[in-house]
């Protein structure tokens, strides 16, 4: 069960730090005041926008449209590994990607009860901008200078992140996408590459 306290901080725009299975996490609610704390705690610039995580590809769908080739390519690799970048169905707010948002299917138990309980939360490292990550959400969370009740405890599953992929409309063929590795992470760029490969 996801503390009470936990759901209370974040629906009044807070911020609370969390387990994954890559680095500690950082979560807010993706409104303007929640997302206004969350910049603010991690001194991050504006122009630089943090990650949505969701249980499933169908929570993501109310935020981004989901091509099938992304569907199948989260499915081929473990879970929580690969952040896809997806165009978003309206324009949102900058800091979460405006017109495309980089969506992270989360894997670690305790990160996955914390969106069924609050919806999507944002995917962001529990550091600041610049800072190396904490080895458990806990450790982070204190070094921010959160409270007890605003850190959900546990230990992450390394200080590699999760590697980002962008699918990009074709404007010469509107059903078909390009893809991106933006930036290599957990998973490497020579093991997406293969796999796309293999798929078309």
């Amino acid at each position: 069960m996801i503390p009470s306290s936990i759901i209370e901080i974040l629906n009044a725009g807070g911020v609370v730090a969390y387990p994954t299975s890559t680095q500690p996490g950082l979560a807010s609610l993706p409104t303007q005041q929640g997302l206004d704390a969350l910049f603010a705690l991690k001194q991050r610039p504006e122009h630089m926008p943090v990650s949505l995580g969701v249980a499933s590809i169908e929570q993501a769908k109310q935020f981004v449209e989901f091509p099938e080739l992304a569907e199948k390519l989260l499915s081929a690799f473990v879970q929580g590994s690969i952040t896809v970048i997806l165009p978003a169905l309206q324009k949102f707010d900058q800091r979460i990607g405006g017109e495309n948002i980089a969506i992270r299917i989360l894997a670690h138990p305790v990160a996955r009860k914390l969106v069924k309980s609050v919806g999507a939360i944002t995917a962001t490292s529990a550091n600041q901008s610049g800072e190396l990550p904490e080895k458990d959400s806990e450790s982070a969370g204190l070094r921010l200078g959160l409270q007890e009740q605003a850190i959900l405890s546990g230990i992450c599953g390394g200080g590699v992140p999760s590697t980002i992929i962008q699918f990009s409309r074709d404007e010469s063929q509107s059903n078909e996408f390009s893809v991106t590795i933006m930036r290599e992470g957990v998973i490497p760029r020579e093991d997406v590459m293969l796999w796309l490969t293999k798929v078309n």
